[in-house]
């Protein structure tokens, strides 16, 4: 009698993945009509289009969240159906989604561990806080193992789903905009990082990005989708950011142009020295969720028709001085005035003294999900005339004024009575624009306004920012993309530690001086790592 085969033990090692004709449909809408795709083993693919154009369903499919109507994906020249993300994760296919997954109430150690699906009733915890401590010495970046989600800034939970996904050593890693939150620098060291695993064979990485610095610095090839449409294909080394774009835009080439061209006709001249301060904070300081101070002495001040770019290490004090501005976040120190009043971020000095401001994450900071974009976009002036009168609200003048904001601003919806969760995230940033930016303003508080948006969506928003200035606004803009600073700050400062660190004029700034301020010594490695990708 012949004895039984052993089971096969499961592939290792990069994989190839094809996709050929992939449909899919969400009722009477294709969102991918017919795309093939192939993705060499071992190295690095990005995925390009505008919002909308495919690439978040397609990489889903992939990874079994979604189930494709037609067509077929192919792990290693072998068709799978790949039905759920168990089939996904057993075929060695890891994703690392836009939108953070963390449980809340875990600790870093806790969502490691729960990623693998296979947590024992009883945790050896000495053995596993030593296997992960081991593992994170692999990786270019630290988190503290008993740190809450809570607890971590907007960078440091992208930096903790990449590290879930890494510790289980995936064939394929699938990478949805996994920058979008980091400074160049942390960019630098994660994409240096994933593409010496893929070059060692031991994965092949998928990535959706809008940020065609990374697509030529770090990936061999690239894939443009377009309506859910495949448009383009090519070796990085044989296409440029240009020809990219063009394919990523199409037939909307003139108006994205006109679009970055009415955010560089606002006035670039230097701030008049002797313009007056509409925004100034003198010894401010707020405490971080751990209890301990986050921000401390803080001082700056903003003119009129000047952008102040604030730059810095994810975690160093910027969300916690935008919500202690924008009165989310006690103060515990200091003043902060207004067009020369003080201002607590109270509603009514909202209005009077002319404050607005753009969040980081809207829809968690700036939104009620369950409520119409129509009440949404009301939240600020609701009861006052026009849409109040002699004390009743006048519920059609909301969705009247939403109906043109929808049209002015190009936010897709089904309509003002929709609930403004139910939009895509650029979508909810259109709609919080158009009421943030509707009359006039002395100050906009913006902080990391265009996280996660397309190419055309970029440039929109920050021509709308620029066209503040131009009007003698002022503008203090927080971003974790140095580039995003570079391009439209008069002044960039650093902040390091809950302080003001650095200032220089944007247009005398150096990345190597400015990295410095921001990382220490860290930066040139980072610099020479960069380099050698």
């Amino acid at each position: 009698m012949t004895a039984p085969l052993a089971p096969k033990p499961p592939a290792t090692g990069a994989l190839t993945l094809e996709t050929f004709d992939l449909i899919k449909r969400f009722g009477s809408f294709t969102a991918m009509d017919a795309v093939s795709m192939t993705v060499a083993a071992g190295s690095v693919h990005a995925l390009l289009g505008e919002n909308g154009a495919g690439k978040s369903t397609l990489v889903k499919c992939v990874a079994g969240s979604q189930r494709p109507e037609g067509g077929a994906i192919m792990i290693d020249g072998r068709e799978h159906v790949i039905a759920t993300p168990v089939i996904a994760r057993a075929l060695g296919i890891g994703m690392v989604y836009q939108h953070f997954t963390l449980a809340p109430g875990m600790n870093v150690a806790e969502n490691l561990l729960l990623a693998g699906g296979r947590t024992p009733a009883l945790i050896d915890w000495k053995k596993e806080r030593a296997a992960l401590l081991a593992f994170l010495e692999t990786t270019p970046f630290k988190l503290d193992l008993d740190a809450t989600p809570a607890g971590l800034a907007a960078g440091e939970k992208q930096k903790l789903e990449l590290l879930k996904q890494l510790y289980l050593k995936p064939r394929l890693l699938i990478l949805d905009e996994p920058t979008s939150v980091l400074t160049p620098q942390e960019a630098d060291e994660v994409l240096t990082y994933v593409r010496a695993v893929a070059k060692r064979g031991e994965c092949t990485v998928l990535m959706i990005t809008h940020k065609f610095r990374e697509v030529m610095a770090y990936a061999d090839e690239v894939t443009v989708l377009r309506r859910g449409k495949r448009v383009h294909g090519a070796q990085v080394a044989g296409t440029t950011p240009e020809q990219l774009a063009q394919a990523m835009i199409g037939d909307s080439a003139a108006s994205a142009s006109a679009l970055v061209a009415e955010g560089s006709a606002a006035p670039r001249a230097a701030t008049r020295f002797d313009a007056p301060i509409a925004l100034q904070v003198e010894g401010l300081g707020a405490m971080g969720d751990r209890g301990t101070f986050a921000v401390q002495g803080l001082n700056l001040h903003v003119k009129r028709g000047e952008i102040l770019g604030i730059a810095g290490v994810s975690g160093n004090g910027q969300r916690e001085l935008v919500e202690a501005l924008v009165g989310q976040r006690p103060r515990t120190t200091g003043t902060v005035r207004v067009v020369g009043e003080p201002y607590m971020a109270r509603r009514s000095e909202n209005r009077m003294l002319q404050l607005r401001a753009l969040p980081e994450e809207p829809l968690r900071n700036a939104c009620v999900g369950e409520l119409s974009v129509a009440q949404n976009m009301a939240l600020r002036d609701f009861d006052v005339a026009p849409l109040r009168r002699g004390g009743w609200l006048r519920f059609g003048a909301w969705r009247e004024r939403a109906r043109a904001w929808i049209t002015e601003y190009g936010v897709k919806t089904r309509g003002e009575n929709a609930p403004i969760a139910s939009l895509s995230g650029g979508n909810v940033q259109r709609a919080v624009l158009a009421r943030e930016l509707a009359g006039d303003i002395n100050v906009l508080i913006a902080a990391n306004p265009v996280f996660g948006l397309d190419f055309a969506a970029v440039a929109e928003i920050h021509a709308r920012i620029l066209q503040v200035r131009a009007k003698g606004g002022a503008v203090l803009l927080i971003s974790e993309d140095l580039d995003e600073l570079l391009e439209l700050s008069d002044r960039i400062a650093v902040m390091s530690e809950g302080r003001i660190v650095f200032e220089t004029p944007a247009a005398d700034a150096d990345r190597r001086t400015i990295g410095s301020h921001m990382g220490g010594g860290h930066h040139e490695t980072v610099h020479a790592l960069a380099e050698a990708a």
